[in-house]
Formats: C-alpha cells, sequence, structure tokens
C-alpha cells in the first residue's frame, strides 16, 4: 500500500506539473530559454570555478560574453538575415512563376500526351502557393506575435533571460545540493542514478546537438553563400537550426535550396550540382564526424519518438514545447527504459505459473500418455 501512495503521489505531482505548465506557457519563454542557457554554460562556469575564479565572477565573465556574442549577431547578422527574408518574401510570388516556367518546360518535352494533366496540377498548387503567400506571412507573423504578448514580448525576453542565466549558474551547485536533499531517502540511489542518466541525455542534446546545429548552420551558410546562392546565409542557418529533427531539417534545406538555384542558375547545372554536394558534404560531415565526436549515443531517442515529442510538445504549449521537448523526451525514455528493466526482473514478468492443485510441475513430473 506504501508503494501504491508513493506512485499516486508523483503520478498527481507530474499531472500538477503538465498543468501549470499549460496554465502559464504564455509567460515561460524568458525563464525556460534563461534555464536552457544557463544548463549549456554550466560546464564553463565549473572549469572557471576549478581554475580559482569564484562563481559570481565567473557567472558575471560569462554572461558578459554572452551579452557581447549576442550583440555582435544582432548587430551584423540579424539585418542580413531580416534583408534576406524580406526579399524572399517579396520575390517569391514571381520565383514561383518561373519556376512554375521550368517545369513547365522540362514536363513539355518528357511527358508528351500526359503533359496537360501534369500542367494542370502543377498550376493549382504554385497558384494556390503564390496567392495564400500573404495570409500564410500574415499568419506567421500573428503567431509569433500571439507568443510574444501579455507579459512575454521580446523586450521581456532580453531583459529577464539574462537575469535568469545569471543567478541559474551562481546558484547552481547550492541548488543542486537542496534538491538533493529533499530526495526521499529510501530511493535515492536509485534517483540519482536515474537522475545522472537523464543528465546525460539532457546534456547530449542540448550542449551536444546545440554546438552540432551551430556548426553546421555556419557551414550550410558558408557553402550556399560560396556558390552565390540567393537567400544563402538564411537557407544554410535555417537548415542548421532544424538539423535537430533528423533528416527532416537536412532535406527540407536541400530542397528549399534546390528551388531557389534551379530559379537562379537554369540551365547551368554546375551550380545545382554544386547545391547538392554542398548538403551532402554536410550530412558527411555531421555523420562522419560532429555527431558521433560531439553527440555520441546518449540521447537515446528513436527519430520517430524525437518528431512526435516535437509535435506534441509544440501543440500543447507552443513555443516554449519546442524548446522542452527533446530534453523532456529524453528524460521520459530514461524512465521508461528504467521501468521497463524492473518489468524485466520482477516476479511479474518472470512469475511461474501454478497448478490448481499441488506444488509447481517440473519437466520431470510430466509423463507421456
Amino acid at each position: 500500500m506504501r508503494a501504491e501512495r508513493q506512485v499516486l503521489f508523483w503520478m498527481g505531482a507530474a499531472l500538477v506539473l503538465v498543468l501549470l505548465i499549460g496554465l502559464l506557457k504564455d509567460i515561460l519563454l524568458p525563464f525556460v530559454a534563461g534555464m536552457v542557457i544557463a544548463y549549456f554554460l554550466n560546464p564553463l562556469a565549473a572549469a572557471l570555478g576549478r581554475m580559482g575564479l569564484p562563481r559570481v565572477w565567473a557567472s558575471i565573465l560569462i554572461l558578459l560574453g554572452a551579452l557581447l556574442v549576442m550583440a555582435a549577431v544582432i548587430v551584423f547578422l540579424v539585418p542580413l538575415l531580416v534583408a534576406q527574408a524580406q526579399q524572399l518574401a517579396l520575390a517569391l510570388p514571381d520565383e514561383a512563376t518561373r519556376l512554375r516556367g521550368l517545369i513547365d518546360v522540362w514536363a513539355r518535352e518528357r511527358l508528351g500526351a500526359r503533359y496537360p494533366e501534369f500542367q494542370a496540377g502543377i498550376t493549382r498548387a504554385i497558384d494556390g502557393m503564390s496567392q495564400n503567400w500573404g495570409d500564410i506571412a500574415k499568419w506567421l507573423a500573428t503567431s509569433l506575435w500571439d507568443q510574444s504578448r501579455a507579459l512575454v514580448n521580446a523586450v521581456s525576453l532580453l531583459l529577464v533571460t539574462p537575469l535568469v542565466v545569471f543567478y541559474m549558474l551562481v546558484d547552481w551547485d547550492p541548488m543542486i545540493a537542496k534538491i538533493n536533499g529533499w530526495l526521499p531517502r529510501a530511493h535515492a540511489t536509485a534517483i540519482r542514478a536515474l537522475a545522472s542518466d537523464i543528465n546525460d541525455a539532457v546534456s547530449a542534446f542540448i550542449r551536444g546537438q546545440g554546438t552540432v546545429c551551430l556548426i553546421l548552420g555556419a557551414f550550410y551558410a558558408a557553402g550556399l553563400s560560396a556558390i552565390g546562392l540567393r537567400y544563402g546565409l538564411l537557407v544554410g542557418l535555417a537548415t542548421g537550426v532544424l538539423a535537430f529533427i533528423p533528416f527532416v531539417g537536412w532535406a527540407l534545406g536541400l530542397l528549399t535550396a534546390l528551388a531557389l538555384a534551379l530559379v537562379q542558375f537554369w540551365p547551368e547545372t554546375t551550380p545545382l550540382l554544386l547545391v547538392v554536394g554542398v548538403f551532402l558534404a554536410g550530412q558527411a560531415f555531421d555523420a562522419g564526424f560532429l555527431s558521433p565526436s560531439i553527440v555520441g549515443s546518449k540521447i537515446g531517442l528513436h527519430p520517430v519518438w524525437l518528431i512526435f515529442a516535437l509535435f506534441v510538445f509544440s501543440y500543447l504549449f507552443g513555443f516554449v514545447g519546442v524548446l522542452v521537448a527533446v530534453p523532456v523526451a529524453a528524460a521520459i525514455g530514461v524512465l521508461v527504459r528504467f521501468a521497463l528493466k524492473v518489468y524485466l526482473s520482477s516476479s511479474v514478468y518472470e512469475g511461474t505459473l501454478e497448478p490448481a492443485n499441488g506444488p509447481p510441475r517440473t519437466d520431470g513430473d510430466e509423463t507421456t500418455r
């Protein structure tokens, strides 16, 4: 009965936590972002502490460095990205029309009698995309604004997040020690082991996969820009950001870059081959070196489960859900594997069936009829 009460207590606590996140999701963004950044930077603060620098000064130094990097990004990179995004939004209808013309020429030469049906389908698809582009852009802007309304907006994100990062870095060790003191004494060892596994999985994503995404974003942006692809910086960085979704981010980036290259360079085929080469090189660089060296296999999430978690958490909690989807999914994966291990070693799984009368029968008791 005691175990049942414990299970009910923790299930109730988890349910209350989920409900609170759902109710407060509109104001949680700067706090969640601050905790994620602090978790990412904590090893650096610990390393500075081991070098003899007080934790407060280490936190100040790290925060100042992060703010300088952010300021440089805002001053030098963001204007370029905004300009390319605006140019792409304005040029998309004309680009779509030209792309349709190129597809029509190709299809007319190869499809013969089936060309009119193909043309009708392509026309409907591209015309619909072009006509609805304004509505899509308006919806996207409205969605971004809705995520920032009430107490959460760009100003609060810029002001609150650095404070959360600083205090989390300063109080990290005392906070962990206090949480450790709250653990149920009878289960403290098992909980610490689970927490260590969860930390390995979450660290592999936030620190490992986050680093991989930054490197790949820089690689794709530099490669596409070197080719001379319009909007190459925007497409490359977006592909790097989406690299945490297995294959999906890479495929979306490749298709987008190929479509833009086709409109810009056709009938030249060399730039198209160079675009494909950049993405193949990035995929090989990631699979052969970056992910094995930086991330390893500690996340332990199947790609389908990862994509499912992203969809579910983004649907339930918006952008906050996107930030926490993979770490929470990784933590759930550790707990599920632990529960499965307990089940496979329990009497429920390994128990023997007893006959209605008498002790359990062994193989030697069997007789041939």
